[in-house]
């Protein structure tokens, strides 16, 4: 489909699931060099060795991106083992506390909210802080941020999550303006519901509570959301820079 990836690195964190595996395969499958980061070692791995069984180039970094050393250590290894790098992805994304927010429980210390704002904002901080030199260095490229639905609306219930995604939005926005006339492109995705992992152990009738929310009577798939990222990756996307993508089956639109 697209002639642009072949020979070109990208890097992915939370790529050994969902829309990051997604994300992955279809870059492998397009001739990119990819990099599967993850915090689970042996997840990583097994994606590695699924692209490479199908054809791809695959290398496998492990580790936690609400670290800015190991975020640099992800930049450098795909540097290192590959020439370059032309492509990222910043995908890592955890839940965490639900409810009123007055109502938190903070007995440890705030420990959750510190932790989804590590892994949700901070680490697409640090990975354009390392991933954007490496890519000026490669004579330019693109990056795309992994928002959500709750980077553009709220979720009265989940009031981090929506911080953290917002601020990823107002990051890519400001990112995007700042590298437009150095030959980056930097958008960000903004999924609905996606049917991944993370929806597994749901009960039955909480799903068809989120299915309900989308005109489209169904929820999303990571390859849907792939799709769109692909694109925003692809020189196809050439004019499109620090804007927000929606791929939400109408779920924003009511």
């Amino acid at each position: 489909m697209y002639d642009y990836f072949a020979g070109k690195t990208a890097l992915i964190t939370g790529a050994a699931s969902g829309i990051g595996k997604a994300v992955a395969e279809q870059l492998a499958a397009e001739g990119a060099n990819v990099v599967v980061a993850d915090l689970k070692p042996e997840a990583a791995r097994a994606v590695v060795d699924e692209l490479v069984a199908a054809g791809g180039t695959a290398a496998a970094f492990a580790g936690d991106v609400s670290d800015p050393a190991i975020v640099k250590a992800a930049v450098d290894f795909a540097v290192a083992t590959y020439g370059g790098l032309e492509l990222a992805v910043n995908n890592a994304g955890i839940g965490g506390p639900q409810g009123p927010l007055a109502d938190y429980d903070d007995s440890d210390g705030f420990a959750s909210y510190h932790q989804l704002m590590g892994v949700n904002l901070h680490s697409v901080f640090y990975g354009m802080r390392y991933e954007i030199p490496a890519i000026l260095a490669a004579g330019g490229g693109a990056i795309v941020n992994m928002s959500s639905i709750l980077g553009l609306v709220a979720e009265p219930s989940a009031t981090p999550y929506t911080t953290a995604k917002h601020g990823v939005s107002g990051m890519t926005k400001a990112a995007g303006a700042t590298y437009a006339s150095r030959g980056i492109r930097i958008n960000s995705v903004h999924p609905g519901y996606i049917d991944t992992p993370l929806l597994a152990a749901m009960p039955p009738e909480y799903k068809q509570v989120l299915i309900s929310k989308h005109p489209a009577g169904r929820l999303g798939t990571a390859e849907e959301v792939a799709n769109l990222v692909l694109f925003l990756l692809s020189d196809k996307a050439s004019f499109i820079n620090g804007t927000q993508h929606v791929v939400d089956g109408g779920y924003t639109d009511i």
